[in-house]
C-alpha cells in the first residue's frame, strides 16, 4: 500500500499565503495524476488543482491565478502554493495521487484507475 502525509496546513489572514506540501510513502513508481482537493462540511469533496507526469496542469476556476501545483514525479511530492488566500479557501484539503489502468494492475493487481488519498490538512483563512 500506499501512504500520503500531507503538511503545511493552517490559519492566515485574507491575502495571506500557505504551501501544502505531500508526499507518498513509496517512490518505487510515479503516479499518473497528482492533486489536491478540498472539502467543507455538508459539500462535495471538489477539485482544487492537478498536475499530470508529463506537467500539465488543470486548475479550478475559482483558484486560477492564485495557486499554483507543481511535482518532482522521482520522489512523488506535489506542492500547492496558495497566494491571496480568501475566506472562501477554507476547507480540509485533501492529497490525491492516481495510478492508471496499467499502474493499478502492475503495483496493485487491481483492474481501473486507483486513487490514494492522504488524511487531509485544514486551511482556515479569516477575514
Amino acid at each position: 500500500q500506499v501512504q500520503l502525509a500531507e503538511s503545511g496546513g493552517g490559519l492566515v489572514q485574507a491575502g495571506g499565503s500557505l504551501r501544502l506540501a505531500c508526499i507518498a510513502s513509496r517512490n518505487s513508481f510515479s503516479f499518473d495524476v497528482m492533486g489536491w482537493y478540498r472539502q467543507t462540511p455538508g459539500k462535495q469533496r471538489e477539485l482544487v488543482a492537478t498536475v499530470t507526469s508529463d506537467g500539465s496542469t488543470n486548475y479550478a476556476d475559482s483558484v486560477k491565478g492564485r495557486f499554483t501545483i507543481s511535482r518532482d514525479g522521482a520522489k512523488n511530492t506535489v506542492d500547492l502554493r496558495m497566494n491571496s488566500l480568501k475566506p472562501e479557501d477554507t476547507a480540509v484539503y485533501y492529497c490525491n495521487g492516481r495510478l492508471n489502468t496499467h499502474q493499478a494492475m502492475i503495483v496493485l493487481g487491481y483492474l481501473g484507475d486507483y486513487d490514494f488519498w492522504g488524511q487531509g490538512t485544514q486551511v482556515t483563512v479569516s477575514s
